[in-house]
């Protein structure tokens, strides 16, 4: 049993010590947040222990910390709990730059300790049986595709939005890391990649409580338009913005020489995968089959999957089989890599060729995914 701390006790916390408990080899065990009366707060509303950061990072039954802090705060977060001889777990982005990510790199390789990082949705039901219907050369050769998320921001609904539109956010780094870890996934590393980015105003007034009406700054894109060109020879179009109030656009299609892939939302475990063979003739493919696609939560209306830590639970096992874990430092690190050199690439007008590469991650098969489950 791997003991779990968690730092940073903000809104997503919540969902981790959750579904935490859905997963064999986890137990949750304190949590600690700079605000000693959130960490109180939420140590209460989940029948765990409050520690300080310093008293988390120096507790003796805890074996991997888990980074829930925001965006800017990743790294040295990070770094400390290295630093402490503990395993990492953070959420997206992992860090904000690529020599952020190497220094965290040779820290744990120099203490044979692991990093792991979200987004995990790629786990899910939908997204594995996307997978394996690539890999068996349901579409042929990837040639093409779209991938789009698009909404009107975070102020609408977040208690604190503030951080969403400073540097290290905004909808491509926020977002954006569920819809390029899905993609690498699926279609392997990034070569290089080209973008127009653009902020619709400089300031944003939050429309939630308890903080409704004052007004932020925007101080990051907020309406991005991107080309990645991968390693595999796809060229994908890739648009993430809070500036829009509708679309019509699909999560995401991918189109093969040999037919057209139509996938769900990838920052949700379930949803339904289309596949339109030369024929015309459209298949439904299986996901619900998968464990970690079967739905478990209402998402306004329509049941979804929601099975955050998987990732996590995915780690603690390899780490006891001695093997690489899926949500891996190289996969997150690449992402950063795309993200980052996208918006380099809309603020210079150029195209930016990537300096990292990643392996795809093992596909996860249901079996695999029902050992990982109580």
């Amino acid at each position: 049993m791997q003991g779990i701390g968690i730092i940073g006790c903000g809104n997503i916390s919540t969902a981790y010590l959750r579904l935490a408990p859905l997963f064999k080899g986890l137990e949750v065990r304190a949590v600690a947040d700079m605000n000693p009366e959130a960490a109180r707060a939420r140590a209460a509303e989940f029948d765990v222990r409050a520690e300080t950061v310093a008293g988390l990072l120096g507790a003796d039954d805890i074996d991997i910390i888990v980074n829930l802090t925001i965006p800017d705060a990743h790294f040295s977060v990070t770094k400390s709990i290295l630093e402490a001889g503990k395993h990492a777990y953070t959420e997206k982005p992992i860090v904000l730059t690529l020599a952020e990510g190497e220094e965290l790199r040779a820290l744990a390789d120099a203490n044979g300790l692991r990093i792991g990082s979200a987004p995990d949705t790629f786990l899910g039901g939908a997204h594995q049986a996307a997978r394996q219907a690539i890999d068996a050369g349901r579409i042929g050769k990837v040639i093409a595709g779209t991938a789009h998320v698009m909404s009107h921001g975070m102020e609408y609904w977040h208690p604190n939005p503030d951080f969403f539109f400073l540097p290290g956010a905004g909808p491509m780094l926020d977002i954006g890391p569920y819809y390029v870890t899905n993609l690498i996934q699926l279609l392997g590393p990034v070569r290089r990649v080209s973008a127009l980015t653009s902020m619709a105003s400089d300031t944003r007034t939050i429309l939630s409580e308890p903080r409704k009406g004052e007004v932020i700054p925007v101080k990051t894109p907020t309406n991005i338009h991107a080309l990645l060109d991968f390693v595999s020879g796809a060229t994908i179009t890739l648009s993430t913005s809070w500036d829009v109030w509708a679309h019509r656009h699909g999560h995401m299609e991918l189109y093969g020489a040999d037919g057209t892939m139509f996938l769900p939302d990838p920052n949700w475990f379930s949803g339904t995968v289309e596949v339109t063979g030369a024929d015309g003739a459209t298949t439904t493919l299986d996901t619900a089959s998968h464990p970690l696609g079967v739905p478990n939560q209402d998402h306004g209306g329509t049941p979804m999957a929601n099975y955050r830590t998987a990732g996590l639970a995915e780690m603690a096992v390899a780490m006891n089989e001695g093997r690489p874990h899926r949500c891996a430092l190289e996969l997150a690190i690449h992402a950063v890599d795309v993200m980052t050199s996208i918006l380099t690439a809309g603020e210079k007008g150029e195209v930016v060729t990537l300096t990292t590469t990643c392996d795809r991650p093992a596909p996860l098969p249901a079996d695999a995914a029902q050992a990982l489950l109580v």
